[in-house]
């Protein structure tokens, strides 16, 4: 008998993640605010980080700015369920071919329709190794994914054997392994997934300086990375019309710059460092937002330098760190003291899972460094600077030194994001270096395949760490019938890595936002800001 076709039934439906509520904003129980037609004019001014590229395949620090000109296939709905968007459609009998259906009628923003043809050009291009995007990761359970970007020697093929285009309006996707969480990698944060228009490859340096996107807001400037990027809403957008006219990227280097200006009110959204909550309480005691997300905070590790190989000495850096007074006297208690490998708001997050490693206990920390044959050197953890995060890395040495012994661990401060990847990614470092991921959609599978694989984009984060039973417990667990059954697939995962102890769990996120007085209300999903949801004060 012929298996019932699969429409997101609810044992997916399950996993979603709610929409998160507001907090710390008196507007939250307040009717919703609808924007006058003079203040509407005004752009929303959104601080973001120096976008470093406007290639939705290939950006590390772009987010805001590419979800705001581009839209997904799959979004998760006011009620937190899985809805269609730019789809019409994503359907599979046996969760390894889903057919994606376009629906009709959206248009790039140089008024291009969209076809099935510009989501598989995209997403080979993006497979392609020698093409080097950075986000091409996300296709990697993509039947041809190891032909196009094999994890040794040059690829045998430049196209995704997986993917074939039906007709203008439907594609088919073929995955290596069943995986029925499938729909919620066609959500907002899988960049790499967003369709590129055919002109873009004639030149991708020119079109990432005046991008063509099929989201809500269009460029009406061009872009370069240390300016503003000016944004409209797209007249001709299919999707749900965005509640503001215009929204103003504003980039910074420095996130205490940010705050300052939004104090004084240059600029409206301000996302800030966790080490600035307590002041902001006090500040934006009205508009302040402190939002459950699905980001972890951790420590990684060259773990072929033979003085981090031992798992003893990672345990006993673990052991050694009071996240609970770090997050208490850095955090102003914002974040959440990490007891798994994924965010406490992930669906079936096993928390307690890494046990005594993960439990503040000095003792135990420097009887199991003296039993690994103790530390000799220098110690640096590596960060970026200017992120707000030179007191937690001053914490986190101070502790390790105090309650080691180790005479010099040094909080080393990477110029920018640029600088802390490229020594990271060479292995250049000295010691445990700062890490962490943000789930690109709600569900562990994120997290443990991007962090925890050998082809996961994350991966450099846990410094190359990977292993076979590893990959075969997340395919299992992929391929679950129900969501009550993926976490338990999940949950044998994080058992499997832990023994291994690749990284230093430290925080689950809740991520910060301050905003103006022209702000009303902040909607958002997964932690971030919903840019087509804004709600200005009347």
């Amino acid at each position: 008998m012929r298996k019932p076709r699969n429409r997101l039934g609810a044992g997916l439906g399950a996993v979603v993640v709610g929409v998160i509520a507001l907090a710390g904003c008196s507007s939250a129980d307040e009717e919703e605010a609808t924007p006058t037609t003079e203040a509407a004019q005004e752009p929303v001014r959104f601080a973001v980080e120096t976008p470093d590229h406007l290639i939705p395949g290939n950006h590390f620090a772009s987010y805001n700015i590419v979800e705001a000109l581009w839209a997904p296939l799959v979004q998760l709905d006011e009620n937190g369920d899985v809805s269609f968007l730019a789809a019409e459609s994503v359907e599979s009998d046996d969760a390894v071919t889903w057919t994606v259906t376009l629906r009709d009628g959206w248009t790039f923003h140089n008024g291009d329709p969209v076809t099935a043809q510009d989501y598989v050009d995209t997403w080979n291009y993006a497979a392609y190794a020698p093409n080097a995007w950075v986000n091409a990761g996300q296709l990697a359970n993509i039947v041809g994914y190891d032909e196009t970007s094999p994890l040794e020697g040059e690829p045998t093929a430049e196209t995704l054997s997986g993917l074939t285009v039906v007709d203008d309006l439907t594609f088919t996707v073929e995955l290596e392994n069943p995986d029925r969480q499938y729909p919620l990698q066609l959500t907002i944060g899988q960049t790499a997934l967003y369709p590129l228009p055919s002109e873009a490859f004639d030149d991708l340096e020119a079109f990432e300086a005046d991008p063509i996107g099929n989201g809500p807001f269009k460029a009406s400037s061009s872009w370069t990375p240390d300016a503003p990027l000016e944004t409209v809403a797209y007249e001709d957008y299919a999707g749900p019309e965005p509640t503001v006219d215009a929204i103003t990227f504003v980039p910074y280097i420095d996130t205490t710059v940010a705050y300052t200006d939004a104090l004084a009110g240059e600029v409206d959204i301000v996302g800030i460092a966790a080490a600035q909550a307590q002041q902001a309480r006090t500040d934006f005691p009205d508009h302040l937002y402190e939002l459950d997300a699905p980001g972890v905070d951790f420590l990684g590790f060259n773990i072929e330098d033979p003085r981090f190989s031992d798992i003893r000495v990672r345990q006993a850096i673990s052991m050694a760190i009071d996240r609970e007074a770090i997050n208490d006297a850095v955090f102003g208690g914002s974040q959440i003291p990490a007891t798994s490998l994924t965010s406490p708001s992930m669906p079936g997050d096993p928390a307690g899972i890494c046990g005594e490693y993960c439990e503040f206990d000095p003792e135990a920390a420097k009887a199991l460094l003296d039993e690994a044959g103790g530390f000799e050197g220098t110690m640096e953890i590596l960060f970026v600077a200017n992120w707000g995060q030179e007191d937690l890395f001053e914490a986190i040495a101070n502790q390790i030194r105090q309650n080691l012994g180790i005479e010099d661990v040094v909080p080393t401060p990477a110029a920018d994001w640029a600088a802390f990847t490229d020594q990271v990614m060479s292995g250049d470092v000295n010691g445990p270096f700062r890490a962490r991921w943000g789930a690109l959609y709600p569900s562990q599978q994120n997290t443990l395949q991007a962090v925890y694989t050998a082809e996961g984009e994350g991966n450099f984060g846990a410094g190359g760490y990977s292993e076979p039973e590893v990959d075969a417990l997340i395919a299992e667990a992929n391929a679950a019938e129900t969501a009550e059954a993926s976490y338990e697939g999940y949950t044998a995962v994080q058992e499997r890595i832990l023994e291994d102890f690749p990284t230093i769990p430290l925080f689950g996120n809740r991520y910060l936002y301050v905003t103006s007085e022209r702000i009303a209300g902040l909607h958002t999903v997964s932690g971030a800001p919903d840019l087509t949801q804004i709600q200005l004060a009347s």
